[in-house]
């Protein structure tokens, strides 16, 4: 990976994570680019080995997104972890992590609290069909309402559980259980027909990590 190319993933990581985030980014066997953040930092240089335990090295054995929490035997300090595949042609080339120095808690993990015109509800996590960035808010769909939430896609997609939702476009989360049909669509995306009757394009960046993980 060039050092243009590390420019270009930079550009993109800042839409899609929070200010005060700890970036790492790597090949299958060392680290690459590190910048460290006032909240945490994990001293990691250029050349570093990627450490087994890791936040990273669970995301290149696993072959997908993963969301965990490292224990402090790892880096000397705990952190919480998010990182994701960089895959190119069908084959892992490296991953990005995003580090923080805790699981976020700004709210019940169970829940979403949405806002419909001047009222609040709260929302159960596997009541929500999708959501999608509208507005610098985010928008939550579920079979009986649909409002907005404060925080934007990018940092509630820390208190989802990667499990039963999945980043399918820039603007899109999606839940898996909410998927009635997935179609093929141009230049080797999927067109996402939900349980609701919505239709949710599955982007080309996305296309190849959707397949993988929901093993098709």
């Amino acid at each position: 990976m060039d050092p243009k190319q590390i420019e270009e993933i930079m550009e993109i990581i800042k839409e899609f994570f929070p200010e005060n985030t700890s970036i790492a980014i790597s090949d299958t066997n060392e680290y690459l680019y590190y910048q460290p953040s006032k909240k945490v930092d994990l001293k990691i240089k250029p050349g570093d080995p990627i450490k087994e335990g890791s936040a990273a090295h669970k995301a290149l054995s696993y072959g997908q997104k993963i969301s965990s929490y490292i224990e402090p035997d790892v880096f000397g300090v705990a952190y919480y972890g998010m990182s994701i595949p960089l895959m190119e042609e069908g084959e892992t080339k490296g991953a990005i992590t995003a580090i923080f120095p805790q699981k976020p808690s700004a709210f019940l993990t169970n829940y979403i609290t949405i806002k419909i015109d001047d009222c609040w509800y709260p929302i159960k996590h596997d009541q929500v069909i999708y959501l999608e960035t509208q507005l610098r808010k985010t928008f939550v769909k579920t079979m009986s309402r649909e409002g907005y939430h404060r925080l934007n896609l990018s940092d509630l997609e820390l208190f989802l559980a990667p499990d039963s939702f999945i980043r399918c476009h820039r603007s899109y989360i999606v839940n898996i259980d909410y998927i009635d049909e997935i179609q093929p669509d141009s230049h080797s995306t999927f067109l996402l027909i939900m349980k609701d009757g919505t239709r949710i394009p599955v982007s080309q960046r996305y296309a190849s990590y959707f397949r993988r993980s929901l093993g098709f």
